[in-house]
């Protein structure tokens, strides 16, 4: 390889080094901001399914107590 191959190479590498550095930046300012704002009282809960709609929100719709069985 001649002297001007080795140094476009290296101008791709430097400039491809920089990117990475620029856009890893980037990503983790904005992700340090959309942590640093607050989060919203309200949760907004989504329509019941049809099947669902006598049972009230939070209610155990199925409970699983096995038999204790003795040993002796």
């Amino acid at each position: 390889m001649n002297e001007i191959t080795v140094f476009i190479y290296l101008c791709f590498f430097i400039g491809l080094f920089g990117a990475t550095f620029a856009f890893m930046f980037t990503m983790m300012t904005s992700t340090l901001k959309e942590l640093d704002k607050p989060k919203k009282d309200k949760t907004v809960l989504p329509a019941p399914h049809p099947e669902m709609e006598n049972v009230k929100y939070g209610e155990e719709l199925l409970v699983f107590r096995p038999e204790e069985e003795d040993d002796t």
